[in-house]
């Protein structure tokens, strides 16, 4: 068996990502040898890989849901916007070059298609089912062309088609049934059929609807996937925190010790890897969200200044938000800050930018004495060390680099060897991702921040962030295997979509597509 499903969806966020990394759990827990993949993602939340390659996050999760290690191949394009125009285009774990919209939409896309298929079928060689999820909407009829994410991919491989659509945002029926009737025939032949997610109430008002839609398109809903909180993977560029939703509105458990501890992230233009604070929502009694007012770091006790795709962008935000006076004051105070990759470099002295935004040399805000300097090689490396006595793991995606000249070392290779970042007083920075996902290092960190503010806040003893992920993982899972029709939804995977599929008019406009799309 080679077999495969294409997830596509009414709309961005509709919950691809969610959908695909359950149906990959339910997969590998009856014994399936399942991947994930994504042809072509758009995202500032990116992963290294341990062959150095560079990926979308929401992939890595997938593969985590899989209980496989992530590749390139299940990722083999990966878009970085740099701003509204242009995006960095990573290709096969490797960044290409810079491109406008209407340059890879003019023919670049088309160029990649050969590459794109490549993977897929050494996945499908490896693996026993691919489950690969679409972008945006397979309806996007201005871009179906050179599409190779939605109904492009899925002719190519014959794979059959399932679409979902967010219920909480309305209109899903007319979404479904125009998603299907804006397709031309021969990609109508591949959409099996719906799935409902995000459903709240009795289950049992919707049916007469589903029967309808059935009616009308001559194809089922596989499945109502409830509403449930914090239920979000890593995903693509939503404000989300994976293991609480999103943050503002997330609920925080009661703490270890007598106090809380507030953390706050300026929400920079362009910011990556905001799932870098992921871990510490995590922790009962750490309270975090995201502000971008100076005002609203009065009351934190420690503020993350994240990573951006534009780092020199998000310094002049800063300024004019005021909140790099702020932050100033905050140093000056003793109060404790933190900068990750982008946000390291903006709290140093000053950046030599001929490569991002090539704004030649910047001044910085001058908290850590550390000059960047932009190569036009990226680094791409999967890291591990020692920080405040205590093992850290972590990946680096970056152009900056750092010449510190001063303070103490942050990361090192546990025989005081700087590897990484520097801290001076209530201030460290470091170009590691995901160093707060090692437990032992996070409890340590956080303890100290509450030292430094005199917080009776005291770090739970057990709180295992990877089995975190693994639970929620699992309740994906469960989703998919209490709330879908896993028996249709297998036979769609051995089999490809049924035959005899309707068609739904008016069907695409006359854009030429070319046949191998």
């Amino acid at each position: 068996m080679s077999g495969g499903l294409l997830v596509a969806g009414t709309t961005s966020d509709a919950g691809k990502s969610v959908v695909t990394a359950g149906i990959c759990r339910w997969l590998v827990r009856r014994g399936v040898k399942v991947a994930p993949f994504k042809a072509q993602n758009m995202s500032l939340n990116s992963f290294v890989t341990r062959e150095g390659a560079e990926i979308g996050r929401a992939q890595a999760m997938q593969a985590q849901a899989a209980r496989v290690e992530p590749t390139a191949l299940m990722n083999p394009v990966l878009l970085k916007p740099g701003g509204d125009r242009s995006s960095q285009v990573v290709l096969m774990g490797r960044p290409v070059g810079e491109m406008s919209a209407r340059g890879y939409h003019g023919g670049r896309q088309e160029q990649l298609l050969s590459t794109v298929t490549d993977c897929l079928e050494q996945l499908r060689s490896t693996y026993d089912a691919v489950i690969c999820e679409g972008a945006g909407s397979p309806a996007e009829i201005n871009l179906r062309r050179t599409d190779i994410v939605n109904m492009g991919i899925a002719r190519a491989a014959r794979f059959p088609v399932v679409v979902v659509g967010d219920i909480d945002r309305g209109g899903v029926f007319a979404s479904f049934f125009g998603t299907t009737a804006l397709l031309a025939p021969e990609d109508q032949e591949l959409i099996a059929g719906y799935l409902v997610n995000k459903f709240r109430g009795d289950v049992s008002l919707l049916e007469p609807g589903l029967d309808m839609l059935r009616d009308l398109t001559g194809r089922p809903t596989y499945g109502v996937l409830p509403f449930a909180h914090g239920l979000g993977i890593d995903e693509e560029d939503g404000l989300r925190v994976s293991l609480r939703g999103t943050v503002r509105e997330s609920t925080v458990a009661p703490p270890h010790g007598e106090d809380v501890l507030r953390v706050a992230v300026c929400a920079i233009p362009l910011m990556s890897n905001f799932t870098d604070v992921d871990a510490l929502a995590a922790e009962p009694g750490v309270v975090v969200r995201f502000v971008d007012r100076p005002e609203e770091l009065a009351d934190a006790d420690l503020v993350i200044v994240p990573g951006t795709r534009g780092t020199v962008k998000a310094l002049a935000w800063l300024r004019e938000r005021g909140l790099a006076e702020a932050l100033r004051r905050r140093a000056a105070e003793g109060r404790p800050v933190l900068g990750i990759c982008g946000g390291y470099q903006i709290l140093g002295e000053h950046i030599e930018d001929d490569v991002e935004s090539r704004a030649g040399q910047v001044d910085a805000l001058g908290l850590l004495p550390v000059r960047v300097r932009f190569d036009r090689e990226k680094t791409l490396a999967r890291p591990t060390g020692e920080a405040l006595g205590e093992p850290v793991e972590g990946y680096e995606i970056h152009h900056g680099v750092a010449d510190v000249r001063g303070g103490e070392p942050f990361l090192t290779d546990g025989r005081g060897t700087p590897l990484d970042g520097c801290r001076s007083g209530a201030v460290w920075g470091t170009h590691w991702h995901g160093s707060l996902e090692s437990d032992a290092f996070r409890r340590r960190f956080l303890a100290e921040i509450a030292r430094l503010t005199g917080r009776r806040f005291v770090p739970a003893p057990d709180t295992c962030f990877a089995g975190l992920r693994e639970e929620q993982l699992d309740r994906l899972g469960d989703l998919i295997e209490e709330h879908a029709d896993t028996d249709a939804l297998w036979r769609l995977i051995e089999s490809g979509a049924p035959t005899g599929l309707p068609f739904i008019p008016p069907g695409a406009p006359a854009i030429p597509v070319k046949e191998a799309l």
